[in-house]
C-alpha cells in the first residue's frame, strides 16, 4: 500500500510542476493537443513568443516523467489494492492496463510534439492527426480510469 501512496503523491507533485511549466501559455497546451492540422498547430505555436515555445518544449521532459509515474500508479492501484474487486471480473482484469496505455499514447504525443515544434513541418497532415488521435485516446483513458475508480467505489458501498 505504501508504494501506491508514494506513486500517487509523485503523480500529484509532478502534475503541479507540469501545470506550472505551461501556465500562462495562450492559447493553452490543451488547445495545441487537439490541433489536428498543420495550419491549426502552426497558428498556435506562432502566437507564442520564442521563450514560451521553449518553455513548452522543456515541459515535455517533465511530462515524460509524469506519464511514467501515472502509469506506475495506475498499475499499482489496480494490482496492490482491493479497490477494483467489486467490478465485474473482466473489467477488473483490464483496469491495470488503462493508465499504462494512456501513458503510451502520451509518450507518442510528446515525441510528436517535440518533433513538430522543433521546426516547421509541411505536408505531414497525417502526423498532426496522429498526434491529436494520441491526445484524444490519452485523455479518454485518463477520464475512463477516473470513471472506473468511481464505479468501484460506488459498488463497494453496496
Amino acid at each position: 500500500m505504501r508504494a501506491v501512496l508514494v506513486a500517487g503523491l509523485l503523480v500529484a507533485a509532478l502534475t503541479v510542476v507540469t501545470l506550472g511549466c505551461v501556465s500562462g501559455l495562450e492559447p493553452g497546451m490543451l488547445v495545441l493537443q487537439f490541433a489536428w492540422t498543420p495550419r491549426g498547430f502552426g497558428e498556435i505555436i506562432h502566437v507564442w513568443p520564442p521563450e514560451d515555445l521553449q518553455r513548452y518544449r522543456r515541459h515535455l521532459l517533465v511530462d515524460t516523467v509524469l506519464l511514467l509515474a501515472y502509469a506506475r500508479f495506475g498499475w499499482l492501484l489496480a494490482t496492490r489494492t482491493a479497490l477494483f474487486r467489486p467490478l465485474p471480473r473482466v473489467v477488473a482484469r483490464c483496469v491495470p492496463r488503462v493508465l499504462p496505455l494512456a501513458a503510451l499514447f502520451d509518450a507518442v504525443e510528446n515525441a510528436l510534439h517535440a518533433w513538430l515544434t522543433e521546426m516547421p513541418r509541411f505536408g505531414l497532415d497525417g502526423v498532426y492527426l496522429l498526434s491529436t488521435v494520441c491526445s484524444t485516446l490519452k485523455w479518454a483513458l485518463l477520464f475512463g480510469f477516473g470513471v472506473l475508480v468511481l464505479w468501484a467505489l460506488a459498488r463497494a458501498e453496496d
